[in-house]
């Protein structure tokens, strides 16, 4: 199928948005971005300087990944007077947001509808950002869409990777499950909102099955043939302050919106299909 004619632009053409950006580049569009460098064909963005005044000519779709900063949303401080009197043009924005932003919930579940109870000063960050793009959708008529994002994990970026070369943990913190999501499926959510928009909505991005985290590195162990790293208490194990923060926040994360309004099927409903596939690349 083919799409001549639509142009996407990716603030932070990163490791989620790239997926993304494949996909359609098969299908005919025509796709941009930003990088904080501006390296390997990129615009140079870092929210203190503005975009070159054509960079959105001819841009149907945007989708932005940059994190916000302490300054807050840095898409929105540099261009969203243009985003605005843009919005005729614009037929979806995706923004992408994190789990993070509802919290710890001693492994219940949330869903799009759970108040949000951010803990870290990034998670805080996020829900302002969700906040202000969402103020364009009701305000401004300008078709934003956010995407809370599980923990990732795909090609080049998994626990398979992390048992081969020596570093994964089997951290144990009783009653800790974390959701996590394969890029490629992320990829295919955002694709299925773009066909079937509606601005405003939230929409949770994750697996079917929220994990212990010393599950998946056991079953990564298995699937290369190396036993599983030896199980470690969470109390005594040594992590950087941004991996303990991790773990002082338990929960499920349904995902039946995906599934009931964009109609989509994940590839990967598990770890356990996500990581053999990786395995099998």
């Amino acid at each position: 199928m083919s799409d001549a004619g639509n142009s996407l632009f990716c603030f932070g053409l990163g490791y989620s948005a790239r997926a993304l950006a494949d996909r359609l580049r098969a299908r005919n569009w025509t796709v941009t971005g930003t990088s904080r460098s501006g390296d390997g064909g990129t615009i140079a963005f870092d929210g203190e300087r503005d975009l070159p005044g054509d960079a959105l000519d001819g841009v149907t779709h945007i989708l932005v990944s940059a994190p916000p900063d302490a300054g807050g949303d840095p898409v929105l401080r540099r261009c969203r007077d243009e985003l605005v009197s843009r919005a005729h043009q614009l037929a979806w924005i995706g923004y992408l947001s994190t789990t993070g932003v509802y919290g710890d919930h001693d492994g219940g579940w949330v869903d799009e509808e759970t108040p949000r109870a951010p803990l870290s000063e990034r998670a805080v960050r996020r829900a302002e950002a969700e906040d202000a793009w969402l103020a364009l959708a009701r305000d401004h008529g300008v078709a934003t869409h956010v995407f809370r994002l599980a923990g990732i994990y795909g090609p080049g970026r998994n626990q398979l990777e992390a048992v081969a070369n020596g570093t994964a943990k089997r951290i144990i913190k009783p009653n800790q499950v974390f959701s996590r999501i394969h890029v490629a499926d992320i990829a295919g959510v955002l694709e299925a909102s773009i066909a079937r928009p509606n601005p405003g909505r939230i929409y949770n991005v994750a697996d079917d099955e929220p994990a212990p985290p010393q599950d998946v590195v056991a079953f990564a162990a298995q699937l290369l043939g190396r036993p599983a790293p030896p199980e470690v208490p969470f109390e005594t194990a040594e992590l950087s302050p941004m991996g303990r923060s991790f773990y002082a926040e338990s929960k499920r994360v349904d995902n039946r919106r995906i599934r009931q309004e964009l109609g989509y099927t994940l590839v990967y409903p598990t770890y356990r299909e996500g990581l053999t596939a990786l395995h099998r690349t």
